[in-house]
């Protein structure tokens, strides 16, 4: 695992972090969102809300399973981990668009917002407790791997594919 110091484009500069970093800055920000949500009670702070969630789950998803997920799988020789965990995206991909760009209302919203929250508290405990210390013991790149989430992720986020 190196420690050098990163050189990010100018426009992931301010995001370029060791991958794992990234990720754990990510659910930490979600898990935030996940608790304003279970708090607020206006339909259109709900939704907002909900938005910011689906937004900020879609990119992390994309990350995972475009860089992180193959650079682990490979390093690990995984057929058990990342495998359990892109079946774990597909079911919050599912909620996602399920709550996506439906008004708030109703017992079903709610219920479904907080089934995402519980997976994705799940999918978390896992990738800090399992995924994140086996691949730190591998010999990945973790800062090269952030810089490349980084910069995937500007792009996204500049093309306004979430």
């Amino acid at each position: 695992m190196a420690t050098a110091k990163k050189k990010a484009t100018p426009r992931a500069a301010a995001q370029a972090k060791d991958a794992i970093a990234m990720l754990k800055a990510d659910h930490k920000k979600v898990s935030g969102l996940f608790e304003q949500f279970e708090k607020s009670r206006a339909a259109s702070t709900k939704k907002k809300l909900v938005s910011e969630i689906c937004k900020e789950l879609t990119v992390h998803t994309m990350l995972e399973e475009e860089i992180f997920y193959p650079a682990v799988k490979a390093a690990l020789r995984d057929r058990e981990l990342v495998p359990e965990a892109n079946v774990e995206h597909a079911t919050v991909k599912d909620l996602i668009a399920q709550v996506k760009d439906v008004a708030p209302g109703g017992e079903e919203y709610d219920a479904k917002v907080k089934v995402m929250s519980e997976y994705v508290k799940h999918h978390v405990k896992e990738e800090q407790n399992e995924m994140f210390p086996k691949s730190q013991k591998t010999t990945l790149d973790m800062a090269a791997l952030g810089r490349r989430m980084a910069e995937r992720k500007a792009e996204l986020l500049a093309a306004g594919e979430v």
